[in-house]
């Protein structure tokens, strides 16, 4: 009771702080033009509390003539902050005061500034006094919590409510609107209440309102209508499961959209609803058809199947035009947000295994980095004075693309100072050469990407934070 009382005495104090404005030494422009505030901040406090903030403020720092360090805030509310810089001064947050949306701007907020903590808090405030109001405006929610990966219990509450109730997402006005990821998370859900004719049906519907100039008679289709449409359901025809179709359904409803779907695919169900004995092989029909996906899909929030191909003739030293000679599974091993952001659980799932790829989503940018690593990792200590943190290899590389949907706007990057390949720093999650793709930091919010030992400089930004990684470990099949 007495650390309580000690403890809400320190909050006190703090908040006294944050409102006295004698000792301030940063200045925060908050909001959009007209409607700009000004806070006045500390930064030993910011540093501590905010790894964005602290991100920010270690590139600009107070000058030598007493110029305060300044920081923009442009995407956030000024009330919003208001209420978010209290916490981060004070260590608590009342919410009984604020209306639901202003919740999630708040959440919304707290995630820009990567203040884990509240993020946490929010959400599991929100699921246990809201949930009435989140099923009402249950499309806003899930959009929500899947515009990055901090919303994982969002995530999983809007999981299991769509998967009892998939008409509050489907059936509402602006479905169509939903992201690929969270239309390909919502019909993946193998409880999902809905037959899988309605499931296709749904998917159709948001594929034509991704091309406005498509109308909803399929027989009007140019070759270039049909290409558009087959370019923005590709991810989606994995998760179909077209051989639950009966004959007439698939005659009504896929046969007009014949070509849209993949063509090996086409020529199995073509087949397959030819057959008339298909009644007796249903029963295996499903898993040979999952084990056709398997190798044309790939367990990852960041890139896509096309992304893995280019990265498979990247390892073949093959060019981009060139036919794929070897087929490889992409094995996922670890993921950031399931397994944390830390050097220390990087080493503990990755080191003694090679042949792999790290894949990495810049915080705040449709940017996507990435390494190979030929040889196995290893956990070794930094020293100024040696270069024993490195490994040797003249296969390795790394890579960027400019955003997630157009693998054409890439750069690759061979090793061209063997000996300084790999980094395998144990402060350090998956890096290569002496900066050129470097994850480091709390949660690697300090991360780094220059050109020191390999060819090219693969991304602009040289400092950055990261929203997702994950690491795969390349098998070839037989």
């Amino acid at each position: 009771m007495a650390d309580n009382k000690l403890l809400l005495q320190l909050s006190q104090n703090l908040l006294e702080i944050l409102d006295d404005e004698e000792y301030y030494d940063v200045i925060i422009e908050v909001g959009n033009d007209p409607y700009v505030k000004v806070f006045r901040a500390h930064m030993v406090i910011l540093n501590y509390r905010s790894p964005y903030l602290k991100r920010i403020l270690s590139t600009n720092k107070k000058k030598n003539d007493g110029t305060l360090s300044q920081i923009k805030l442009p995407n956030i509310l000024p009330e919003i902050f208001q209420t978010i810089l209290r916490y981060i001064y004070g260590g608590k947050i009342s919410l009984i005061e604020y209306d639901t949306l202003d919740i999630i701007k708040i959440l919304n907020a707290a995630n820009e500034l990567s203040l884990q903590g509240l993020i946490s808090y929010l959400q599991s405030f929100l699921i246990e006094n809201r949930m009435d109001w989140m099923e009402q405006n249950f499309n806003l929610v899930y959009q929500t919590s899947y515009e990055n990966n901090s919303f994982l219990e969002l995530q999983k509450f809007c999981t299991e409510l769509i998967s009892k109730q998939p008409e509050k997402i489907f059936n509402s006005l602006d479905f169509t609107s939903i992201s690929e990821k969270a239309l390909i998370s919502l019909i993946q859900l193998d409880n999902l209440q809905m037959n899988d004719v309605q499931i296709w049906d749904h998917v159709l519907k948001w594929g034509i309102a991704q091309n406005p100039e498509l109308s909803s008679d399929p027989s009007n289709y140019s070759n270039d209508d049909f290409n558009a449409l087959k370019s923005s359901l590709q991810q989606c025809f994995p998760f179909i499961k077209f051989t639950e179709f009966s004959s007439r359904e698939f005659l009504n409803k896929v046969y007009p959209y014949k070509k849209i779907i993949p063509e090996d695919l086409y020529e199995y169900l073509i087949k397959y609803f030819l057959d008339h004995d298909y009644e007796l092989k249903k029963k295996s029909v499903p898993q040979l058809i999952k084990r056709e996906v398997k190798a044309e899909s790939i367990d990852s929030k960041i890139i896509t199947i096309q992304h893995a191909e280019l990265i498979s003739k990247w390892i073949d030293r093959l060019e981009i035009t060139d036919e794929l000679k070897n087929s490889y599974e992409f094995k996922l091993i670890l993921r950031g947000s399931r397994d944390g952001f830390t050097a220390e659980k990087f080493h503990e799932i990755c080191d003694n295994k090679s042949r792999t790829i790290s894949i990495i989503k810049v915080k705040d940018s449709d940017e996507i980095l990435g390494g190979y690593n030929p040889i196995i990792w290893e956990s070794r200590e930094y020293c100024p004075f040696t270069e024993r943190e490195y490994s040797e290899t003249n296969d390795s590389f790394i890579f960027s693309f400019n955003n997630e949907k157009d693998i054409n706007n890439h750069i690759l990057s061979r090793v061209k100072n063997e000996k300084y390949a790999i980094d395998n720093d144990f402060d350090c999650g998956p890096s290569f050469g002496q900066g050129d793709l470097m994850l480091c930091g709390d949660s690697f919010n300090d991360c780094v990407s220059v050109i020191s030992s390999y060819e090219t400089q693969i991304s602009e930004i040289e400092d950055f934070s990261i929203e997702e990684y994950e690491v795969f470990h390349i098998i070839q099949n037989k």
